[in-house]
């Protein structure tokens, strides 16, 4: 038995376009072919619920193929293992059946690491704060449990505040509970973005480096309007804001606006950095999220790339077939590849 190899086979019943579809992958590299729009990169999204326990991309009830009331999804592990899958319709509820057990949530225990990269991912240094929030949560929520849970508890308090700002006739006391709660989790967060920044930064170079066979200097600036104040601190801001808050309706103090800014060579990357540079600073993140994951985890994890080889020239195609040799690996393209 190969043991980069985890998934053995894939099967899809009602998942977005298809109706019912099946992948056979114990190989360490399987191949999507097709053209764009016949729902390849569904394929790899309904692995990643499987292994992860949620979508990278969109609700379940947007998932379930139009005029269906459920799907399923049905994973089969090379060890004998399987992960099935179910969302109704009706209820509006996900199963996840494991083992004969059920579960509305996929059990941590069960949960196996992924690489996604997806072609938006290499936009990443020019998109939107949010979109790189979103990235960078998503790295550090497969490394550490209490961070997804903090980030949900988080966002839940944010959405109750922001909605009862909306209101008329607000108090800054009738705000005090929520922001106990922003405060409490948000200096968490604050804390794991921050660490996750330092450990890019002491790899990110080198590994650049590894890719673009030149000097240039890269590393990754966090950006947090809530500085590194503790928990105290924290709430006092928060009430130092309020009449602004209520004036504008929203909640404008806190970790939900941070930023990362990529530095080359003293510069920001967005405008100095060639497209070719900043693909080569992208791949040395992947890589480094890798070798996290294993470093932490202790498991090589199922590599997912949607059509990224088409963006990437041959030289940074052969490093990214080089750094993951040694996982499984599921791609998707419209062309085939070398």
């Amino acid at each position: 038995m190969n043991n980069n190899v985890i998934i053995k086979k894939v099967s899809l019943r009602n998942f977005r376009s298809h109706e019912s579809y099946q992948l056979d992958c114990n190989k360490e590299t399987t191949l999507i072919l097709g053209e764009n729009g016949c729902g390849k990169t569904s394929v790899l999204e309904a692995i990643y619920i499987a292994l992860y326990g949620k979508s990278f991309r969109a609700t379940d009830r947007d998932i379930l193929k139009r005029e269906m009331d459920f799907y399923r999804i049905e994973l089969d592990y090379i060890n004998g293992g399987k992960t099935v899958v179910t969302y109704d319709g009706d209820s509006g509820k996900k199963m996840f059946l494991i083992q004969d057990k059920k579960s509305a949530r996929l059990p941590k225990k069960h949960r196996y690491p992924v690489i996604l990269f997806l072609p938006e991912d290499l936009h990443l240094i020019a998109t939107s704060p949010t979109k790189r929030r979103d990235y960078c949560d998503r790295v550090i929520s497969q490394l550490n449990e209490k961070y997804s849970n903090a980030l949900s508890r988080y966002n839940k308090a944010l959405k109750q505040r922001n909605e009862l700002l909306k209101q008329e006739n607000i108090t800054q006391d009738m705000l005090f509970s929520w922001d106990i709660m922003l405060a409490k989790y948000g200096v968490e967060i604050r804390k794991c973005r921050a660490d996750l920044v330092d450990n890019i930064n002491q790899e990110i170079t080198k590994t650049y480096h590894s890719i673009a066979k030149n000097n240039d200097k890269i590393n990754l600036k966090y950006q947090s309007n809530t500085g590194s104040v503790e928990e105290s601190e924290y709430l006092r801001l928060l009430a130092m804001d309020a009449d602004r808050d209520i004036y504008t309706g929203h909640t404008n103090f806190g970790i939900h606006k941070d930023d990362y800014e990529f530095i080359f060579n003293g510069n920001s990357a967005n405008g100095s950095a060639s497209r070719g540079e900043v693909r080569s600073i992208i791949l040395a993140l992947k890589f480094i999220e890798a070798r996290n994951i294993y470093q932490v985890l202790g498991k090589k994890p199922v590599v997912l790339l949607d059509d990224v080889f088409s963006e990437l020239d041959k030289t940074r195609q052969k490093s990214l077939v080089d750094n993951f040799k040694d996982h499984q690996v599921i791609l998707t393209s419209v062309e085939g590849v070398d």
